[in-house]
């Protein structure tokens, strides 16, 4: 009796975390869902609390126009995509190359690595700016995905620490089978080793596309105005919003729920995204889990 009432208890301690857990996650999405379908009489309107009284779906063609969605939505995709290769390739390399090699002040230029990390973007951003500036790369896409691609994109450090221990886990006796049978250091590398951490290159993909998504201050100083993401424009979403609905009567400039529609739009890839991944992570791990240390 003893036994089954600390086992109920258990398990209701257990469940009643993860619901609480849940719903500190799940509320902001719920609110955002059930405010971007009401209209304005359901905003002002007291008792309307989670169900709108009608679906108003305005509220997500009026988002569409304002942060020119279909056209943004490419470039952002693209940017984003060609970041997180850049970043994936580059940490990868040098995980590996930390975990694998040895070479001259390897110690040094982790404790490099790490200091890179604990330094704010912000403190290299005018000389990150100067610098581009004079390469005439400022105003460009460019200026982003080099530095991604040298190993210093968006908290670069942190994947090449995952590499560096995701490489370090398996036997080295399956490079030097692939050594023996004529394989090259990149072959090797290629063929070899990224296959068998796959779940460290889908956990780069993954983190990397929605910090380079997210991520508006560095990129919106060094691409300017001329280029920008869907959400450095759910930045300015209000003053756009009200330039474009400036006229007519009040209630189409109160855009609450439009703002809500917005934010929903432009998260929208990013589950997508994640949806993907998930199923390559976990068959990742899968073909992970046979991996036994020397």
């Amino acid at each position: 009796m003893r036994r089954g009432r600390k086992r109920m208890v258990s398990i209701f301690l257990r469940y009643f975390l993860l619901i609480g857990i849940g719903v500190v996650f799940l509320y902001p999405i719920l609110y955002m869902i059930s405010n971007s379908f009401k209209s304005v009489q359901d905003l002002v309107n007291p008792t309307v609390e989670w169900l709108p009284a009608k679906l108003y779906p305005d509220n997500f063609l009026r988002a569409l126009k304002t942060l020119d969605y279909w056209k943004t939505l490419p470039f952002t995709v693209l940017y984003t995509t060609a970041a997180t290769l850049a970043q994936t390739i580059s940490c990868a390399m040098a995980g590996y190359a930390f975990a694998r090699h040895e070479f001259p002040l390897k110690r040094f230029w982790m404790v490099m690595l790490i200091a890179a990390f604990l330094i704010p973007a912000q403190v290299t951003l005018v000389p990150r700016y100067l610098m581009f500036y004079n390469y005439g790369l400022t105003n460009t896409p460019f200026a982003v995905w080099l530095p991604s691609l040298l190993g210093q994109g968006v908290s670069s450090s942190i994947f090449v620490l995952i590499f560096e221990n995701f490489f370090g886990s398996y036997p080295k006796s399956f490079d030097e089978a692939a050594k023996l049978d004529g394989a090259g250091k990149f072959t090797i590398f290629f063929r070899v080793a990224l296959p068998v951490v796959k779940p460290a290159v889908v956990v780069s993909v993954l983190f990397s596309f929605v910090w380079f998504w997210n991520e508006t201050y560095t990129s919106g100083q060094l691409m300017g105005s001329a280029l920008r993401t869907l959400p450095m424009k759910l930045e300015s979403f209000v003053a756009e919003f009200s330039s474009i609905y400036s006229t007519g009567d009040m209630t189409a400039r109160l855009n609450e729920s439009a703002r809500m529609a917005a934010t929903l739009l432009v998260i929208a890839p990013l589950g997508v995204l994640y949806v993907v991944l998930q199923r390559s992570f976990i068959r990742g791990i899968d073909a992970a889990s046979g991996i036994t240390g020397e």
